[in-house]
């Protein structure tokens, strides 16, 4: 790969959910990631075939038995020649397999330890189990997300694991990679999904502290399907189509464009009136096909797009204009992001085998043949599964 983290090596315990693709962000963009996977079969092993397994991507893997001490130690020799380790646990879990922050800044002080977890490396729930919609619910995003008078919906696994999780890491490991540079010291990076996920909110924050957003009900303010002018809408053939015409000229655009110029309609900010006119939008949209409203709409300064499922996605001309989805093992998924104009990463690689690279990286990392054939003996490390 020749993306702009090119040189840096990561190592990553292998876990589930944001740390991976913390791990897959970095390595598309040239890093050289190690997976440390388990020996044996384990139920986070949900892929039969590593390659449906997207942000398992752009890495390599060696299977280390972290159950025994001398796994540990393999980990540690790994260490010696990275620049950070991302670990996946429950606070308290790394060190007591002996992989801990302290024992790695031993084995080398400049590297950055990145920590993913739900709660926080601190406070009282941090050694409590918990998924996304737990962690996005103690931040106020999950109450905000749904209809009116309905239950909140959790915007599946993609506010918490990763924009408030996943990047989040990935952005603090950059961070620490590059005050290394200048201070030649490691630090641990405690990044966690209930902290991103709160951030995300930044601006709903300030906008609940000027009086503008209502955070009691859902479906009453601009952003959150209650304005008329940014929601979803249901076409004739059943498909939908998004509208976001926040801006008053976009706004004029979507009324022309609508059929509805030249009628006594009310103030686009009349939130009385709001209702009214997501009925008389929804009775003009049931009226073409999406495919139909998209030769009116888009394109245009509507802010308009249809509303495509996962299969959809990456045949849209857009998408394909901008090679957006790459084909990796056989199947679309999303290319790395962002683009560099100079160090332009590769296209990724498959995710691999428990265990593919274990003899190499060794190798890589100063273990010698006697070794290696010592720790396979022992079951502390495995080969390709």
């Amino acid at each position: 790969m020749s993306g702009p983290l090119t040189g840096y090596r990561i190592i990553e315990l292998a876990g589930i959910g944001p740390a991976p693709m913390a791990a897959m962000m970095m390595g598309d963009m040239g890093a050289d990631i190690i997976r440390v996977d388990r020996v044996k079969t384990h139920v986070m092993d949900r892929f039969a075939d590593p390659r449906f397994n997207v942000h398992g991507r752009s890495r390599r893997s060696v299977s280390v038995d972290l159950q025994k001490p001398e796994g540990a130690e393999v980990v540690l020799r790994l260490c010696k020649s990275a620049d950070g380790i991302m670990e996946p646990f429950r606070p308290g879990v790394a060190e007591r397999l002996g992989v801990g922050p302290d024992a790695c800044l031993k084995a080398n002080p400049k590297i950055v330890y990145g920590r993913m977890t739900g709660w926080g490396q601190t406070g009282p729930l941090a050694k409590a189990a918990g998924h996304d919609q737990n962690y996005i619910a103690l931040t106020g995003a999950l109450h905000a997300i749904g209809r009116k008078g309905q239950k909140p919906v959790p915007p599946l696994n993609l506010v918490g694991d990763f924009g408030g999780g996943g990047m989040l890491l990935a952005y603090g490991m950059v961070c620490g990679l590059l005050e290394a540079q200048k201070s030649g010291k490691g630090q641990v990076v405690d990044a966690a999904m209930v902290d991103g996920a709160a951030l995300l909110l930044g601006a709903l924050y300030g906008m609940v502290g000027a009086g503008l957003w209502n955070d009691k009900e859902r479906e009453c303010n601009m952003l959150d399907g209650g304005a008329h002018f940014y929601d979803t809408y249901e076409t004739k053939d059943g498909k939908y189509v998004s509208i976001g015409s926040i801006e008053p000229q976009f706004y004029a655009l979507l009324v022309e464009k609508a059929g509805l110029a030249g009628q006594n309609l009310p103030a686009q900010h009349d939130r009385a009136q709001w209702p009214m006119m997501k009925q008389k939008l929804e009775d003009v949209f049931r009226t073409k096909t999406r495919d139909e409203w998209c030769q009116i709409m888009e394109g245009s300064d509507v802010c308009f797009a249809p509303v495509l499922t996962m299969s959809e996605a990456p045949h849209h001309p857009a998408a394909k204009a901008r090679n957006a989805y790459v084909d990796v093992g056989g199947f679309d998924q999303p290319a790395p992001a962002p683009r560099f104009s100079r160090t332009q990463e590769a296209v990724p690689k498959p995710a691999p085998k428990r265990g593919a690279n274990t003899e190499e990286v060794l190798e890589q990392s100063g273990f010698s043949a006697a070794e290696i054939a010592e720790l396979k003996k022992g079951g502390i490390v495995g080969a390709a599964a």
